[in-house]
Parts: structure tokens; C-alpha cells; sequence
């Protein structure tokens, strides 16, 4: 099946999220959509499988104009769609998600999920699915639910498979494991959108690739072009995507966890019994795939976790009990995993989001009154620093790019003597060129001989800042390893696999650590 897209436009409000774009994808064809966060590419696809109607421009498949009234009417055209955040009922069964709305029933309105069981099981032993029809979907893995995504598009007969930023939330061996099952869809006829920022992936995935930035079709690239030809072609200048950074000169551990537990309102262990270690000048990576236990681990750092056992010492001072406004004024900064909604106050000015933390404190305030002219000479000064690109210091922090909230941000929390510093994906939803001077703001911090924690599920952003890598599994600390250490040693630990079996599997293995220094 070919389908193309002519000049299709959407707008919301005055905000152009595609601006006339034109893209064909040939049957059999991997066609790869290349972009930073917010460039347009999901909503482009949103667009294909019916939930957005487009402001101009025309869909075709086979060459006749089609239009979708909602995803019903792209699953009947034969587009499938398995959206990054995945829609599937946890307490469901795979066989009652994939049969749900296209329900057969038996005599008397039973449900009849037989023949849907039949079609799984067919599909799973011709990919290699492995998915059994009757498991619960919130006991399976991350990676086999996605391939119960896949199978609801494949029973409905999907000729063109859109696969929206599908690696996000696999560990690498899953990533593999999901390249190979396109490469057979693809063997089959089946067509795939694959849509992605990261660079990797998409050569080693792609057909023909379509880079797309602030909602405009910028070129098609060949899947054998460098990396840093497609980075530039991404965000429109030229970047550098290797790190020059010194070997670390690691002094005193300073910042030390023992035996932290959180536990959840359900009683449920989050962080379970992790200890480790931060010395001056160096940089501990948090890896894992998300919801590990690495935003409660941060948080209970912060003081905003409520039940709280073990202890977080800072140059030997406890931080368990205390509050979180006296942690932070304790000499911790911290970088949030949700900027907008954590990190920043969007309706309040640039000039005031860098102070909110200091906004009761000289030189910023004396007594009740704030001083305007310090604020603002602060502001102007940290701007010029991390290079926002704002229209003033007055404009409202909301009203910036993602990499430009993240650098203001950033600006405040490095701005000021820190004992520790914490930064919970740094780079997430920002442009190759701010993650480029991000990542030197942070080693620069390590080198002035601050202890600093990254938390990062970007294996490549974990890859080039760490000093020493901690993997969590289900809230459990696997091991804390060499910076150095191989992808496919990490990747196993990301599963739930010690550090030394994990590095003893691996060819090309690299000496454990214990972790403390």
C-alpha cells in the first residue's frame, strides 16, 4: 500500500505545528520521521490515524484522496498507529485489549474472545512474538506490551505501521529485539512510519529518512549519512555530538545514601534498600528504563517523599526529616524530570523563575521587599551565561522553547555555591545544540569539585557524562559500574541482571566496581 501526504497543514490557534508538509511511503519501506521534541512529528501522524483533522492538504492512499473521521476509518484503511505512551487497559487481558471495539460475541451477547486468541497466536509464532493471549497486560514487561500494540494494528489488517517514539521505554536488549521484528514486518510487505529523534536508531532502522524541524520538511537523508550531518540537518547549524571532557579527579565522598527505602500509599517498596556514594568532582549516572524508581529516589533526596526510611547524608549532615526549602538552602541544586511543571512557574517572568529559589534571600530581598534592579541585573547576567534566547527578561518563562525553559532552569540552579547537584533528565524534550552546551554546564560543575547525580533513561546522555553508573530495576540498585562500561552490559543490568554477571556475559567487560569510593 502507498500512501502520501500533500501539503498537509495544522494549525491550533496561530501556532503552525505542520506547515505543508509532503512525505510517500512506498510499500515495504521503513520510512523514518527525524526530529527534535515538539518539530511536528507526532502530531503529523496524529493527523494520519484520524484524531486530528488537518487545516489544508490531503491524504492518498494508492493514489486515491481518503479522509478520516477518526482512527476507526485509519484502521479501516489499513493504518495502524501504536502510540508512545500506549493504549492498553492494564487490568485487561491482551486478548479482551485487542479485541476491544471490534468485539465478537457468541449467542445471548457473551463475549467470544476465541477467534481473537486464534489471530494472536498466528500472528505471535509468524513474528516471534511470544505473547500469550490470556496474560494480564499490567504483569508483562514494557517490551511485550508493545508487541500486543503491534498485534491490535496486524489483526486489523495494518498495511502501513506507525510507531511513535517506540523505543522510549525499552531497555537496549528490547530495542534490538523491536528493530528486528521491523526488519521482519518490513520482509512481509508491511510498510513502517517510524518516528524517533534518536539518531542510532533511525540509521540502523530506515530506509529513507525525513527530517523535520519546527513543523517544516527540512529534507530526506540516507540512512549511511553521518550522524552529525542529521543532527545539523535537525536543529540548522552545525553541533558536535561528542563530549570533551577530562578524566574526573574525584576527592572526598561527600554525599552518602544508606539503606534508602521509599515506600509507596500502597505499601509498596519504590526505592528499595540502595546505598551509594558521590565524591567531590565526579558524576554519578542513575540509568534505567523509566519508572524504576529513579523520580522517587530523587524526590526523597528532596525531602518530598513522606515515607522515608534509611539515611541521605550531605558533608555528614542528615537530610532525612528535613524539609524541602532547607535541603535546597543546604547547598542542593536540582533539575526536575518535568520542567514546566516542577521546575519552572510558566506566567512568571524569566528575571523571576531565576530566583525562585532565592527570592526571600539577599541580594535579592531584604526583610519583605524584593529588589527589582538586582533581580533583574541577575537575570540579564545568567541570560548572556547559558545563552536563553528570550525577548527580554520580563517575557513569561511558559512562553520559551523547551531547551530554553530547561537552560533557565539550569541558570538558576547552577547559579549560586552548590554542596550537590542534582539534574533528573537534563536533556529531555531539548534541541542536539542546547544538549550540546548542557552536558559541558554540567561536566564544568563537576570540575569546580561538586558532587553531581544525573538520572537520565537517554543511555547515550548516561554513556557520555558518567564517571560511575548506578542501574535500578524495580527500585533496587543493580550495581554501580565504570562510565566506561559496555551498552550490552548496561542494558542487561537495565533488565534485572547484576553488575558481575551482566559484565561477565559480556565480551568485552570491564572490571566491576563496588560502587563506593
Amino acid at each position: 500500500m502507498k500512501l502520501e501526504l500533500k501539503g498537509i497543514t495544522k494549525k491550533f490557534g496561530s501556532f503552525v505545528a505542520n506547515d505543508h508538509i509532503d512525505l510517500v511511503v512506498e510499500p515495504g519501506q521503513v520510512h523514518s520521521l527525524l526530529g527534535e521534541n515538539g518539530a511536528g512529528k507526532s502530531t503529523l501522524m496524529n493527523v494520519l490515524y484520524g484524531l486530528y483533522e488537518p487545516t489544508e492538504g490531503q491524504i492518498l492512499i494508492d493514489g486515491n484522496p481518503v479522509n478520516f473521521n477518526g482512527p476507526g476509518d485509519a484502521m479501516a484503511a489499513g493504518i495502524g498507529m501504536v502510540h508512545q505512551h500506549f493504549m492498553l487497559v492494564p487490568v485487561f487481558t491482551v486478548a479482551e485489549n485487542i479485541a476491544l471495539g471490534n468485539e465478537a460475541t457468541k449467542a445471548g451477547g457473551i463475549l467470544n474472545l476465541d477467534e481473537t486468541r486464534t489471530k494472536i497466536r498466528q500472528i505471535s509464532e509468524q513474528y516471534g512474538f511470544q505473547v500469550d493471549p490470556d496474560a494480564v497486560v499490567e504483569d508483562l514487561p514494557v517490551g511485550v506490551q508493545q508487541r500486543a500494540e503491534i498485534i491490535k494494528a496486524l489483526v486489523r489488517d495494518a498495511e502501513v505501521l506507525i510507531l511513535d517514539e517506540p523505543t522510549a521505554v525499552l531497555t537496549p536488549k528490547e530495542t534490538d529485539e523491536l528493530l528486528a521484528i521491523i526488519a521482519q514486518l518490513k520482509s512481509d510487505g508491511k510498510s513502517i512510519v517510524f518516528i524517533s529523534h534518536k539518531l542510532r536508531e533511525v540509521k540502523a532502522v530506515s530506509d529513507l529518512i525525513t527530517v523535520i524541524r519546527r513543523g517544516k520538511v527540512v529534507g530526506d537523508a540516507d540512512p549511511n549519512a553521518s550522524t552529525t550531518d542529521l543532527a545539523s540537518m535537525m536543529v540548522g547549524r552545525s553541533v558536535s555530538l561528542s563530549l570533551d571532557k577530562a578524566p574526573a579527579q574525584p576527592g572526598e565522598a561527600t554525599f552518602m545514601i544508606d539503606g534508602l527505602t521509599v515506600t509507596s500509599p500502597t505499601g509498596q517498596r519504590v526505592v528499595d534498600n540502595i546505598s551509594l556514594q558521590i565524591a567531590q568532582g565526579e558524576i554519578l549516572a542513575v540509568a534505567g528504563v523509566q519508572g524504576n524508581g529513579q523520580t522517587e529516589l530523587t524526590e526523597a533526596i528532596l525531602g518530598l517523599q513522606e515515607h522515608v526510611s534509611g539515611s541521605i547524608r550531605l558533608e555528614g549532615k542528615e537530610l532525612v526529616g528535613r524539609g524541602t526549602k532547607e535541603i535546597i538552602n543546604s547547598g542542593v541544586g536540582f533539575v526536575p524530570e518535568d520542567r514546566s511543571v516542577e521546575g519552572l512557574v510558566g506566567p512568571f517572568s524569566v528575571a523571576e523563575n531565576m530566583i525562585l529559589n532565592r527570592y526571600d534571600q539577599a541580594p535579592f530581598a531584604k526583610g519583605l521587599a524584593m529588589k527589582p534592579a538586582l533581580v533583574a541585573q541577575n537575570a540579564a547576567e545568567r541570560i548572556a551565561e547559558f545563552d536563553v534566547r528570550t525577548q527580554s527578561a520580563t517575557a513569561a518563562a511558559g512562553t520559551l522553547s523547551g531547551g530554553n525553559q530547561q537552560k533557565v532552569v539550569m541558570a538558576r540552579e547552577l547559579s549560586r555555591p552548590l554542596k550537590l547537584f542534582i539534574a533528573s533528565q537534563p536533556t529531555r524534550g531539548v534541541d542536539v545544540g542546547s544538549i550540546e552546551f548542557l552536558h559541558k554546564r554540567i561536566v564544568a560543575e563537576r570540575d569546580q569539585g561538586t558532587p553531581v547525580m544525573i538520572v537520565s533513561t537517554e543511555l547515550d546522555e548516561v554513556l557520555e557524562l558518567a564517571d560511575r553508573i548506578a542501574v535500578l530495576y524495580q527500585g533496587r540498585l543493580m550495581g554501580i559500574v565504570p562510565g566506561n562500561t559496555s551498552r550490552d552490559a548496561l542494558g542487561l543490568m537495565m533488565a534485572g541482571m547484576g553488575a558481575e554477571e551482566a559484565q561477565g556475559t559480556d565480551p568485552a567487560r570491564t572490571d566491576p566496581e563496588s560502587g563506593d569510593k
